[in-house]
């Protein structure tokens, strides 16, 4: 039982190299976050791919609060809080799908715009003389508070305070300019719908592990051993990409060691790739489209820029190589939902995008032979932090040996920097209202 004041305990949690396992399983500290982080923080919501046309909408969580992705009449995405003013119903289920010149609430038939406003309530002489507004604010679906895209990428924050999305974003924002330009279109869409995995943890376990290296060749171990064998004995070891992209997480020490790791502002990191897809004809084309839509020297700087995990804290993780994102929806205090959707980069052919589908089904779908280790591990962490063996969580990997940029801090493949980097932006995220925005200075530790 805890008797300090629950603020001053907030501040102990959290240190440069270890976290307290509360931060983890503590139930109260989960609903703090969902108002502190998600409640500030720019989150993802999705891709204006999902809705090509005025009425489309996409149903999704902004922490907690039910949220829907629409386009308007006049090709404008709002993003609106999926509640009708009148009883507080959702307006929509969940999922996707359009509503065609407006939305209308199956409770009482109550009737708004594709931007929200109240368009209409039945029987209106029954409202005469009372205190309803048809123009007034409480009276229309909620805007959330703001909404911003890039390159596509919807974002929105539920507070009105805090930095512009570019700012946000900052040097990790190159992420998903590269995603774009990696299409000769120059643009990407959202392809083969939502694969979703119910995870038995703390979302911030699955986010940290976006960027954890050291885990890789442990973890993995039984899959990635398994591919290798494979390769040798029925391919003399050339192997076809179902099982390159297994044995990868299989190198040695050296290799994981030898990678970058950029964190920055707000708790954003990414590292280098960790593995490319084959030199084949699939990829010759690819190369020869983008060639052809840019010129040699500007697709040769596109494909230069090759990353395996960004994290976007504290909702996403995209992979750009392979056109997927990783979305966090947090459940409760020890459940967490992801979810994965698949890009096609507009301007390659099928055969391109069956090779994504590929990746996304061998290494992130519910079925994945290297996922459900992950999961696995998420769980087993979970558990074992309800135990009396101890009470804090190490972070001491490469401590003190990282170097801080202009904007960012670098560090090396095995360092759990990007942990770290989390965690000073959730103690300013938590810290009390009127606090911090997220924003941890990039200072060498």
């Amino acid at each position: 039982m805890h008797t300090e004041p629950f603020e001053a305990r907030l501040n102990d949690l959290v240190h440069p190299d270890h976290v307290h396992q509360d931060v983890y399983t503590d139930p109260e500290i989960f609903e703090l976050e969902m108002d502190r982080i998600f409640g500030r923080a720019w989150v993802y919501v999705g891709h204006e791919s999902q809705v090509p046309n005025a009425g489309d909408y996409w149903t999704t969580l902004i922490g907690r609060d039910p949220v829907l992705m629409v386009r308007d009449k006049s090709g404008a995405v709002n993003v609106l809080h999926n509640r009708c003013p009148h009883k507080g119903a959702k307006v929509v289920s969940e999922g996707c799908g359009n509503a065609g010149p407006l939305f209308r609430c199956p409770y009482h038939a109550w009737t708004f715009k594709l931007d929200g406003s109240l368009l209409g309530v039945p029987h209106r002489s029954w409202y005469e003389g009372t205190g309803f507004d048809p123009k007034g604010e409480s009276f229309s679906m909620s805007s959330v508070a703001r909404v911003a895209s890039h390159r596509g990428f919807v974002f929105a924050s539920l507070s009105r305070e805090g930095p512009d999305l570019k700012t946000f974003l900052g040097g990790a924002i190159s992420t998903l300019d590269n995603f774009a330009d990696r299409a000769p279109e120059g643009k990407v869409q959202v392809a083969g719908g939502v694969q979703r995995v119910w995870q038995e943890n703390n979302w911030k376990l699955f986010l940290e592990n976006m960027n954890d290296t050291a885990h890789a060749p442990a973890t993995h171990e039984s899959s990635w051993a398994a591919a290798k064998q494979t390769a040798q004995s029925r391919f003399g070891g050339k192997s076809p990409f179902q099982l390159h992209i297994i044995e990868g997480n299989g190198e040695p020490n050296a290799f994981w060691e030898s990678l970058d790791f950029r964190c920055y502002d707000y708790g954003h990191s990414y590292f280098d790739a960790i593995f490319n897809a084959p030199g084949d004809r699939i990829s010759l084309e690819y190369r020869q489209q983008l060639d052809a839509a840019y010129g040699k020297e500007r697709a040769g700087e596109i494909l230069k820029l090759n990353r395996h995990n960004t994290v976007f804290y504290p909702s996403c993780s995209p992979h750009v190589g392979f056109q997927q994102m990783r979305v966090i929806r947090p459940i409760s205090v020890g459940r967490t939902m992801i979810e994965f959707f698949t890009f096609r980069l507009m301007g390659t052919n099928d055969e391109f995008f069956q090779r994504t589908i590929s990746y996304t089904n061998i290494v992130n779908s519910p079925s994945s032979l290297v996922m459900v280790d992950d999961v696995d591990l998420y769980r087993r962490c979970q558990e074992g932090m309800h135990s009396d063996g101890g009470k804090w969580i190490s972070h001491h990997r490469n401590y003190g040996r990282d170097i801080k940029g202009d904007h960012e801090i670098i560090g090396k493949g095995v360092t759990e920097l990007p942990m770290r980097n989390q965690f000073r932006a959730w103690r300013e995220y938590m810290q009390a209202p009127g606090g911090g925005d997220g924003r941890a200075a990039t200072a060498a530790e």
